[in-house]
C-alpha cells in the first residue's frame, strides 16, 4: 500500500484524539487537503496546523467505543518510523504543518509500539535537527524508561484517561485498567517533570470519552478536579462519544452535543476561575442542565451572594458574576485602585463586561440594575 493511502487511513483514525484549545468540535481536519493536516487553536486564538496521525491502527485492545478495537475485521496498516519521519518532514518543509501530534494503536507489546513513536521523535530531533512542536501520546501500560525518553523529546505528552471511575473504565475495556495502565503512568510523568523541568515542558494533558459509559457530569468533573490537583494535568479534553459501525457500542445513543460544551465551561470555571466543584449545580442524575451555562446556573442557585457592588467587590466575587470574565474583572479591580467609580452598565460594557448577563447580579453605587 502506498504512503498516501496509509495517510488517508491513519490520519482519519487520529481524529478522535483532541488537542484543540478552544474548539469543542473534533472535526477540524482540513477538507479536501492532504490527509493528516489538522487545524488546532492555541490559547491566544491562533490557528496552528498540526500533522496528526497514528503509527498504526493495528490494536490488541478491546475498547468498545473504538473503531480500531481488536475484534474489528478491517484494513489494518502501519508506518515504519522512517516512513513517518519522511512524510512529516515533507509536510513541514512545504509549510503545510507546524508541529506533530503522534499516537498509535497497540498491536502487541505496548513498549514496541511506544518505541516506534519515540524513534520518530528521536529521528526528527537528532538526525534532522527539528526544533518544532511534538506531542506524543503515552500509550497505556508503557514502561517508565520509554516514558522518560518520550518526555525528553516531546514538548507535550498525554495519557487518555477515557473514563472518570474504575467502574466506567471497565465498561469500556477489559484489556486495560484505570489505576495501573493510566493513573500510574500519569504519576510517573508528574514525578519526572518535577525532577527535570526540561522534560515535556508543556506538561501533560488527558482526554475523556463523554457518553460512552454511564458516568455523570459530576463523576467526570470530580475526576478532572482531582487530576489538576494531584497529577498536575495542564488540560482536560472531552470527546463526545460517537457510535461507529462495527464497534460493540454502535447502537448506543450519542450524547447531546451541548453536553461537552457544558463540560468545557465547567472545567474552565474549576481550572481558571477557582470554582469549587461544590459551587456547580447538578441535577438528580448528576448531570448539568443543558439549557444554561454552568456559571449562570451557579449564580442563580446562590442568589444570596448577589447582587455584588462592582465598585467594592473583590476579584473572586467579580469572577462569580455571569458576564464578567478574568480580563474585565482585572480591569474593574484596577479601576477601584484608581478610585474610578462605575455608574452605568454602559461603562461596564466598555471594559468588556457582557452586561445583558451581568445586570441582574450587580449593583452600581448601591443601585440595583435589574431584577430577575
Amino acid at each position: 500500500m502506498n504512503k498516501v493511502k496509509k495517510m488517508e487511513i491513519l490520519g482519519d483514525s487520529a481524529r478522535y484524539d483532541l488537542c484543540n484549545y478552544g474548539n469543542y468540535n473534533r472535526d477540524n481536519f482540513l477538507s479536501g487537503k492532504l490527509p493528516g493536516i489538522y487545524n488546532t487553536t492555541n490559547g491566544n486564538g491562533d490557528c496552528i496546523p498540526l500533522f496528526k496521525v497514528l503509527m498504526t491502527n493495528k490494536c490488541s485492545n478491546d475498547c468498545r467505543y473504538c473503531v480500531n478495537h481488536s475484534a474489528h475485521d478491517f484494513n489494518r496498516v502501519e508506518f515504519t518510523p522512517e516512513e513517518l519521519t519522511s512524510i512529516f518532514l515533507d509536510y513541514y518543509n512545504h509549510r503545510l504543518v507546524e508541529g506533530l501530534f503522534l499516537s498509535s494503536g497497540i498491536p502487541g507489546d505496548v513498549d514496541v509500539s511506544m518505541e516506534n513513536m519515540v524513534e520518530v521523535a528521536r529521528k526528527l530531533r537528532l538526525e534532522h535537527e527539528y526544533l518544532g512542536y511534538i506531542h506524543l501520546k503515552i500509550l497505556p501500560g508503557s514502561s517508565y524508561d520509554l516514558i522518560k525518553r518520550a518526555m525528553s523529546l516531546a514538548n507535550r505528552v498525554s495519557v487518555n484517561i477515557e473514563a472518570a471511575t474504575s467502574e466506567g473504565f471497565e465498561e469500556l475495556s477489559t484489556t486495560k485498567t484505570l489505576n495501573y495502565d493510566i493513573l500510574r503512568r500519569m504519576k510517573w510523568i508528574k514525578r519526572l517533570m518535577k525532577r527535570n523541568n526540561n522534560l515535556a515542558p508543556s506538561g501533560q494533558t488527558t482526554q475523556f470519552i463523554v457518553g460512552a459509559s454511564d458516568e455523570s457530569d459530576s463523576d467526570i468533573l470530580q475526576r478532572v478536579d482531582w487530576l489538576y490537583k494531584k497529577m498536575d494535568i495542564k488540560r482536560s479534553y472531552f470527546s463526545p462519544f460517537t457510535s461507529m459501525k462495527d464497534t460493540p457500542l454502535e447502537n448506543r445513543m450519542e450524547p447531546n452535543p451541548k453536553r461537552t460544551s457544558r463540560l468545557y465551561q465547567a472545567d474552565y470555571l474549576v481550572k481558571s476561575y477557582g470554582f469549587d466543584i461544590k459551587e456547580l449545580v447538578f441535577e438528580e442524575d448528576g448531570n448539568m442542565t443543558l439549557e444554561m451555562d454552568p456559571k449562570y446556573s451557579a449564580a442563580l442557585s446562590n442568589m444570596d451572594l448577589f447582587p455584588v457592588e462592582v465598585n467594592s467587590a473583590s476579584y473572586k466575587e467579580l469572577l462569580r458574576v455571569p458576564g464578567i470574565g478574568k480580563i474585565s474583572a482585572r480591569r474593574i479591580i484596577e479601576s477601584q485602585k484608581q478610585k474610578f467609580c462605575f455608574n452605568s452598565l454602559e461603562e461596564l460594557k466598555n471594559i468588556g463586561v457582557i452586561t445583558s448577563r451581568a445586570e441582574t447580579f450587580v449593583k452600581l453605587n448601591k443601585s440595583y440594575q435589574t431584577t430577575l
